[in-house]
């Protein structure tokens, strides 16, 4: 009966597709045949399908193989776990369906056909998990370390001043490299006066203000002094509206302003050569 299943479903592998894209364009939380082009949806729609036929006949090595690669491609496109298990289940659903209406499918072997179902859709789900967990989680974590080597360096850019610019999200595990970043930097480059540049966060909420006023702390322990640059108009509103304590900052709106008062510490400006 595998073998006649999986015949049926070459034969029949167009009409099964548009039968289920329907069902997949109708789930609510869906974004994937919104945004991508039909070229996009078409290729990735197809070897979504082969997947789920070749697990019907192919070796375990060549399955694994094949399921490897396509979950590595639905990640980048971002799908979501439940929006696979949707796949699985509405595909699954059109081939019972069209086997069922062509009397494929009757009241002798319907006991039969659910277990071969039962046999075909379990271990893919389980494996499609174990798989996007694992590959997600890879994901997750060369996109940290990119992050973290983006946006945690401190930078020099004039004799005794220095610059970290911060990109992205603040989290504990993060402000600690900072703060060790920082404290390294003002050591390496004789710093008096760093910079902080928030201008590439996004959010500034109370745990983010937490970790920069330890991160200034830590600065004045060393001798330096710390300001924080970069204030956009709704990062004031929002530090405001929180309550959030900066009064023993210096703070100014953009890097230029910072850079001209760090100069004025240090006993120095910028002046017009004509």
């Amino acid at each position: 009966m595998n073998k006649k299943m999986t015949t049926f479903m070459q034969d029949n592998i167009e009409e099964i597709l548009v039968e289920w894209q329907e069902l997949m364009k109708d789930d609510s939380d869906e974004r994937f045949f919104q945004v991508m082009s039909q070229d996009v949806i078409t290729k990735t729609s197809r070897e979504f399908a082969e997947l789920m036929i070749s697990n019907l006949f192919e070796g375990e090595n060549d399955y694994d193989n094949r399921l490897k690669e396509f979950t590595n491609k639905v990640v980048r496109f971002g799908w979501s776990i439940s929006f696979v298990m949707s796949a699985i289940n509405h595909f699954a659903q059109v081939v019972y369906e069209m086997l069922e209406k062509n009397k494929t499918i009757n009241e002798q072997n319907l006991k039969e056909y659910v277990m071969i179902f039962t046999n075909w859709i379990s271990p893919m789900r389980d494996g499609i998990l174990e798989t996007y967990a694992k590959t997600w989680e890879r994901t997750v974590q060369l996109q940290r370390m990119a992050l973290q080597e983006l946006s945690a360096s401190l930078i020099p850019v004039f004799d005794k001043i220095s610059v970290m610019p911060l990109v992205g999200t603040i989290d504990t595990e993060r402000a600690k490299l900072i703060i060790e970043n920082l404290l390294e930097g003002v050591v390496k480059h004789r710093a008096e006066v760093v910079l902080l540049d928030i201008t590439g966060v996004p959010v500034v909420d109370t745990m983010v203000a937490h970790h920069i006023i330890q991160a200034a702390d830590a600065v004045r322990l060393v001798g330096a002094k710390c300001m924080l640059v970069g204030i956009r108009p709704e990062i004031a509103q929002t530090i405001v509206t929180l309550g959030i304590n900066l009064k023993d900052f210096t703070t100014t709106s953009t890097l230029q302003r910072g850079v001209e008062q760090a100069l004025a510490w240090t006993n120095r400006k910028i002046v017009e050569v004509e």
